[in-house]
């Protein structure tokens, strides 16, 4: 169940690959972006059929949810990689330092995994229905896969530090509370922003474009955003030396 070592050393270029069948969805239709209803406008349809609401209402009631989606995923991913460090989420190998039990660690075991898939289904309103629906289970899978070799690789290296933490931090679901004490690790919060641009770009493209009610500007700018992130996580600075 758990991924392999490939997975997990190309698991952005996997990420990738199925967020771009999600958009495309070559299984419906050629690539015809423009004559496709959306998983925004088509969720928004069916809560007006409810009676509930009218459709002009329901439209921005699933602006503000994508929205609220990728503001969380925005917060996880930047908290999570500022006290991580952007050198440890981007490696193509597994690593294992000290049991980290600081920042959001201290409530959830993989924040930037839950941060992501935040994300991916606040991306998700712009693909067609049946895109979205595969890329948030193929997503959510592939996820959880990475989760338990990671899971089972700090286990091997670490120990008994590790399984502690196990028991101490649930692995998806955030307490409110904590028993675990801080390390005393600071965080890099300037590296963190600029590791994170892309799920900052997501939520402000969503929070900001959605209202022009336009899929085809929305995608055109979530491909943008990914490109401009490519390029900053390339010139990311150094980290300082402890």
């Amino acid at each position: 169940m758990k991924a392999t070592q490939f997975e997990f050393r190309f698991r952005m270029a996997i990420i990738v690959v199925i967020v771009w069948l999600g958009f495309f969805t070559p299984w419906i239709e050629p690539l015809n972006l423009g004559n496709r209803i959306s998983t925004l406008e088509y969720l928004a349809l069916q809560l007006s059929r409810t009676g509930l609401v009218s459709f002009t209402l329901a439209t921005p009631l699933v602006i503000a949810v994508g929205a609220l989606f990728a503001a969380i995923a925005a917060v996880l991913r930047v908290w999570g990689t500022a006290w991580l460090g952007p050198a440890t989420v981007m490696s193509s190998q597994m690593k294992a330092g000290a049991v980290l039990a600081d920042g959001p660690y201290r409530y959830v075991r993989n924040p930037l995994y839950l941060g992501i898939w935040f994300m991916i289904a606040a991306l998700a309103l712009t693909m067609p229905p049946t895109g979205a629906v595969f890329v948030v289970i193929a997503e959510t899978v592939f996820y959880f896969r990475l989760i338990l070799a990671e899971e089972s690789f700090l286990l091997a290296k670490l120990g008994q530090p590790y399984a502690d933490y196990l028991h101490a931090a649930p692995r998806l679901i955030p307490r409110l509370r904590s028993t675990l004490q801080p390390t005393g690790r600071k965080p890099d919060w300037r590296r963190g922003f600029l590791a994170e641009t892309n799920p900052i770009g997501v939520f402000l493209i969503l929070a900001i474009l959605s209202w022009r009610y336009d899929n085809t500007l929305l995608i055109r700018a979530i491909l943008v955003n990914f490109g401009l992130s490519l390029v900053f996580r390339a010139f990311l600075p150094a980290a300082k030396a402890l």
